[in-house]
């Protein structure tokens, strides 16, 4: 049994005039441990998947398992970091990265000791007492990161959550992310536009065509990218090939 099931998925949009088809005949199965990625035009409804996979939105049609349990709404077995941290800017460091735990009830001194142990190896020592605003964007996301993987979520769902930063924060958050994601065993999706981005960092990537949105491809990462860190990854000889490749096969995707 795979670690995630997703089954004949279909989803609509209603508004006062019309319903719109974004999602058709979506199936897909993730193993453990496993980092896939959806690319595809904008409007192909990669976030709306996402969504779905999170229990925040109900499809029209199909299902979501993780490990053979049924999907139906939000759950501390899903983590979900945005392109946004949606930090609480009143709160310190400390108090935001502890609201997971709180909200799902699993708050204790060992999980707090935990959750400050990961800040601190995520590169944030002694940050605890300050507030957002006090922090870069890079420095945010970081924080974000420790929030989402303080309640020890099975799943991580990432929608495009490094697009804001520059380019050099932004390989070195890949990178971060990747190391924790190998140290603690998680599962990983990704959302992006950024074909370099999902390149480096996953075991497979899903090209979604648009009107509705559906998988049309899926390229496995060669062993050999998979194996190295998303900087490094960037200077193999096979990386140029694999991103043309993607770039032909989104453009027709697009026409």
């Amino acid at each position: 049994m795979s670690f995630l099931t997703i089954q004949n998925l279909y989803h609509c949009f209603f508004d006062a005039k019309e319903a719109r088809l974004v999602l058709a005949d979506i199936h897909l199965q993730v193993e453990q441990g496993e980092f896939i990625s959806f690319l595809g035009p904008s409007g192909c409804g990669k976030t709306t998947l996402l969504s779905i996979i999170a229990g925040l939105l109900r499809p029209l049609e199909g299902t979501i398992e993780i490990e053979g349990e049924r999907v139906w709404r939000p759950t501390s077995s899903i983590g979900y970091m945005l392109q946004q941290d949606y930090l609480f800017p009143w709160k310190t460091i400390e108090e935001n990265i502890m609201t997971g735990l709180r909200i799902t009830k699993a708050y204790n001194e060992d999980k707090r000791l935990q959750a400050l142990k990961l800040l601190s190896e995520v590169g944030l020592k002694n940050v605890e007492t300050l507030y957002p605003r006090q922090l870069s964007g890079g420095m945010r996301q970081r924080v974000a990161l420790v929030r989402t993987l303080a309640t020890n979520p099975k799943i991580l769902l990432l929608d495009e959550p490094f697009s804001a930063l520059d380019h050099q924060t932004k390989i070195k958050l890949e990178e971060l992310v990747c190391t924790l994601l190998k140290q603690f065993k998680k599962t990983a999706i990704l959302v992006t536009h950024d074909i370099e981005e999902a390149i480096s960092m996953s075991d497979r990537i899903f090209l979604l065509h648009t009107n509705p949105g559906r998988i049309a491809k899926t390229i496995l990462v060669p062993e050999d990218i998979r194996l190295l860190s998303p900087f490094q990854a960037r200077q193999h000889p096979k990386f140029r090939n694999l991103f043309q490749s993607i770039w032909r096969e989104l453009e027709r995707l697009e026409v």
